[in-house]
């Protein structure tokens, strides 16, 4: 899967993986990488219909949790978690 990923959904995945991003609990969720509303929500939806990142626990909705790579996620990245 890591081919058909473009650079910008590879650095969104290394984001979560690091630890600097928190996701809105929504149907459409947005991304917040250090607290900053990321540029492209487009592709943070994309990577969440794949199933490569994820809310680490329920939330109200709109409420912001921690994002993390699902295991699908950290295949993506070549399979190698990056410690958080």
């Amino acid at each position: 899967m890591t081919a058909e990923l473009n650079h910008r959904e590879r650095a969104t995945l290394r984001a979560v993986a690091e630890g600097h991003a928190e996701i809105s609990c929504s149907c459409e969720p947005d991304l917040f990488v250090d607290g900053l509303s990321c540029c492209d929500q487009g592709t943070v939806r994309d990577l969440v219909r794949k199933g490569l990142i994820e809310p680490a626990e329920c939330g109200a909705y709109g409420a912001r949790v921690r994002a993390v790579l699902t295991e699908a996620g950290v295949r993506a990245l070549g399979g190698k978690p990056v410690a958080a």
